[in-house]
């Protein structure tokens, strides 16, 4: 049995795992077989890697220190580019392939390589890293990967600590509370986590900022029959709903205060009431919460209790940006290609289509991808995404004529929203209050008049 001693000595060595860098080199999307899903290369122990075509794709160590690649490109050749590490890092080398060796768009014959260039043999894009984290196996293929929670699936430093958080924690009792900015997937990452968790199959996803403030409570702790005006029949309400199973409370940071107390109490006591009874109901209930808020500030500014956070943040995960885990993009093309267009499996990527989903930063992370393969799945016919298909954002052309004039009554209530967002604080809930309107037809005005919330938040 392993003592303190040798937990320590464990706990030491990962620190030193994670702490240790190497080069990488990420094959991320074959365009013949865009399903096919990328794969990682570590280079740390090499001092050479041949790319070329092959029936299959193999990576295989046919002598100490050279790794050969094989990928079944027909627009490679048999030796098509070597990388090889010199007194000054790595280089790319072209031994006179047919078609070259394009790195960032650009054809060479020789070329040092520096962090994040993008190189092109035949349809094939591979990136190389200069230095991430060395953890894992030396050679990673999305084929291995666990095929489910689909959520947890990752290729990314970045994002691997998190999967690894979420898969530990899913069959523990803890509260977990899920940090990230909108369109990351935390109502993918809140499922995976029941998936795992062995719970009853039931998840309930409830969106705090989406119910009128005055229904919350009725939504979410159910009703009696009569307990106010419309209610015509009992109600379970989301929590008794979710019995057994995992209440995913999404924005948690809109939920009014009332409702923070009710739902504090109902946490507490593993109990809930019904508006309009006063008989608790015992519940069984596994909480995963999410925002975009700042919880701590609005702590501060008294608009979450301190209390509830506390009950709610068991185990933190944030998840990162789709720009903080690039290397993931061409497994998600793989995956949401999958999903999206599961009758046509020899679909393929023009290497212009999959050079410009590769570049582009993707501001509104994982949602904005999948939209932008959905878009272009409903307009291409072909065989294959070309990049005319593909949103004028991704493809880098920027043809908005800017907002359209504001009419007089426009330019009032912009003054007005102006004015009870500074009274606020920036507030939304309130604003919406104060305005006698749901808080999401305010999130309209707010785009609409080009409004920002946090500019009105007191630091």
């Amino acid at each position: 049995m392993a003592g303190p001693t040798d937990t320590l000595s464990e706990l030491e060595q990962a620190r030193e795992t994670r702490a240790r860098a190497s080069p990488h080199l990420y094959l991320e999307v074959e365009c013949e077989r865009p399903r096919a899903g990328p794969a990682c290369y570590r280079l740390g122990d090499l001092s050479r890697v041949r790319l070329g075509r092959g029936d299959t794709r193999e990576a295989t160590l046919p002598e100490p220190g050279v790794l050969d690649v094989t990928i079944p490109d027909a627009w490679m050749s048999g030796r098509h580019a070597e990388l090889h590490r010199g007194p000054d890092g790595w280089a790319v080398t072209d031994p006179g392939s047919k078609n070259g060796t394009l790195r960032n768009g650009e054809r060479v014959a020789s070329a040092t390589l520096t962090d994040g260039d993008r190189l092109q043999v035949g349809h094939t894009f591979l990136r190389f890293r200069a230095a991430l984290p060395a953890t894992g196996p030396a050679v990673l293929d999305a084929r291995d990967l666990a095929p489910s929670p689909p959520a947890l699936r990752t290729m990314s430093p970045a994002f691997s600590g998190v999967a690894a958080a979420a898969r530990a924690v899913a069959r523990a009792r803890a509260s977990v509370l899920i940090f990230g900015e909108s369109g990351t997937g935390k109502e993918l990452v809140a499922q995976a986590i029941h998936e795992l968790s062995g719970r009853r199959p039931m998840f309930v996803a409830v969106n705090c900022g989406a119910i009128p403030a005055e229904l919350v409570e009725s939504e979410l702790f159910g009703h009696r029959k009569g307990a106010f005006s419309g209610a015509t029949a009992d109600r379970l309400g989301f929590v008794r709903q979710s019995d057994g199973g995992t209440l995913f409370l999404d924005e948690i940071g809109d939920l009014p205060l009332p409702a923070q107390a009710a739902l504090l109490r109902t946490l507490q006591e593993s109990q809930v009431t019904p508006v309009g009874s006063d008989r608790p109901v015992a519940v069984d209930l596994r909480v995963v919460s999410a925002t975009h808020r700042q919880l701590g500030r609005m702590v501060r500014e008294g608009t979450f209790r301190h209390d509830l956070l506390a009950r709610l943040d068991g185990v933190r995960l944030q998840l990162p940006s789709l720009r903080d885990r690039r290397e993931d993009v061409p497994l998600l093309i793989a995956a949401l290609l999958d999903r999206l267009a599961p009758d046509r499996p020899d679909l393929t990527l023009a290497p212009e289509a999959a050079q410009a989903l590769l570049a582009y930063h993707f501001p509104l992370n994982v949602r904005e991808l999948e939209h932008a393969l959905e878009g272009a799945l409903a307009l291409g016919c072909g065989p294959a995404i070309t990049h005319a298909d593909l949103p004028r954002a991704v493809v880098g052309v920027d043809d908005d004529p800017g907002p359209a004039p504001r009419s007089e009554a426009d330019e009032r209530q912009r003054a007005e929203i102006i004015v009870l967002l500074g009274q606020h604080q920036g507030n939304l809930a309130a604003v919406a209050r104060a305005m006698g309107k749901h808080r999401t037809q305010i999130l309209r005005w707010m785009e609409r008049y080009d409004l920002d919330a946090n500019k009105f938040r007191s630091s």
